[in-house]
This record gives structure tokens, sequence and C-alpha cells, in this order.
């Protein structure tokens, strides 16, 4: 199966786990920006509800991504159930019904009834998925976008994707793609309120980061292939820079937020 045909299998068995429970479903990520890459992309969806999900629903939910795991690419689904009263208007912090990612996956598999009780709560992370689904998202069934989701106000999304990126300086050695991509599509955003992806950041980056451009084209080369990643001191240079100016910009300081 490919990444369509999954999300495929997916809505259906939402569609009847939830029937008119369900308000929609809808595809973000690298798959609505049109660079997944079955190698090191996830696929990332919504699910939004009209109203709170029962213990059977959660574990019914779940246990579809669990049989459908082995035909997942490596990187696996990611998926959050919301309300619709957290998508419109916009809630801050933003609560889940559920959550799934490879991350939770040998926790569902040991305890499924038991992880589906305990794992819920506020994501910060649902501030930027639910700006790109605003963006770009694709709806897989149900109501049209605008219907959903609000507005998410900048200040918000800056504070969700800033956590992928504050701590670049110790971190981009161990992942150098995806700290130069994030870096770049974070300033992207500072800079000109545009809302990339990783791939798109880079290419904006490579338009913009004069002295940068050789570093972040191996990081576009590697992320695209299985080219070999950027390292050494061009990276430091790259996260100097980068952090400095998203740092000093207007929004970043009307956030409130602290490179620390």
């Amino acid at each position: 199966m490919n990444e369509w045909e999954l999300l495929e299998r997916i809505r259906d068995g939402y569609q009847t786990v939830l029937g008119k429970k369900l308000t929609g479903m809808y595809v973000h990520g690298s798959i609505a920006f049109g660079c997944f890459r079955w190698d090191s992309s996830d696929i990332d969806f919504l699910a939004v509800v009209e109203e709170k999900l029962t213990q059977q629903e959660k574990e019914r939910l779940i246990s579809i991504l669990l049989e459908l795991d082995e035909h997942a690419p490596p990187k696996g689904f990611e998926m959050s159930v919301v309300e619709r009263a957290a998508c419109m208007p916009f809630a801050d912090p933003t609560p889940y019904e559920l959550h799934y990612s490879n991350a939770h996956r040998g926790s569902y598999r040991r305890d499924l009834a038991g992880t589906c009780r305990t794992l819920q709560g506020f994501d910060p992370d649902l501030a930027a998925h639910m700006t790109v689904t605003a963006h770009v998202g694709i709806v897989l069934c149900g109501e049209p976008v605008e219907r959903v989701f609000a507005p998410v106000p900048p200040e918000c999304y800056l504070r969700s994707i800033w956590q992928d990126v504050r701590c670049a300086a110790e971190d981009i050695a161990r992942d150098p793609v995806y700290h130069t991509l994030n870096l770049c599509r974070t300033l992207a955003y500072v800079q000109e309120g545009k809302v990339l992806s990783k791939q798109q950041g880079g290419e904006w980056g490579m338009a913009h980061l004069n002295g940068h451009e050789a570093v972040i084209a191996q990081a576009l080369e590697a992320y695209q292939s299985s080219a070999p990643a950027p390292c050494g001191k061009e990276l430091d240079g790259l996260v100097k820079a980068v952090l400095g100016r998203i740092c000093a910009s207007k929004i970043f300081l009307e956030a409130g937020l602290q490179n620390n």
C-alpha cells in the first residue's frame, strides 16, 4: 500500500467507528505540502470530532493504526483526535482526545486500554498542525477546512515551531538535516509570515541566507535522497546566524519567547 491507500483504509475505519460523531479528517505535513518521501516522512493527519470519545472508540481507532503499522513508512503515522470546539475558535493550549505516533506505539501494544485512558491532555504541536492544515490541508472526509479550523494566532504558531529549533545549537550535529531545514522555515515565518515545509524552508534559505547556501544545499540533497548530511563548522555558523535573526524578530519578542 502507498500513503494514499493507507489513508483511505484509515478513513474508512474511522468513519465506521465514529459515524456522525466524526466532523472530518484532514491530512497535513509533508503529504499536504507535496514533498512526502516514504523513507523519511510520516503520515500526518487530524481527526476532528463533535464530542468526546468513549474508551471503546479510542481503542478501536488506535487498533486500526496498529493493524496497518506493518504497511506504514518507517516513521509511521502521526495522528491526533481533537474536538471541534478546540478548533473553532482555536483553543490555546490545545487539548486533544487521542494521539498516536511511533513514540507511543510500544505503549499501545503493551497496554492498549491503559494508554488510551491516560494519553490525553494538551499538545503545543497542535498549533503548528492546525496552521499547516489551514494553509495546505487536504480533506479526507467531512467538512471543509475553513468551516472547522479558525486561524491560529501567529504567536501560538511561532511558540509551537520554536520548540523544534530552540535547542538547535546543541542538537544540530545529531540531526543536521532536520535542524537545518527547520531553522530555515522558522526564519521564513518570522521574517515573511510564510508557512513552509522543511523542503520549502530549505529552498527559501538558499535564496535568503547569503553565505550559507552550501550547507543548506547539502541538507536539501540529503533530505531528498541518500546523499551525505552536512557537518562541520558551517552548521555552527548557520545556527548562530539564523537563531540570532529569529530571536531579534518583532514577533519573537512579542510572543514572550526566550533563547535559553
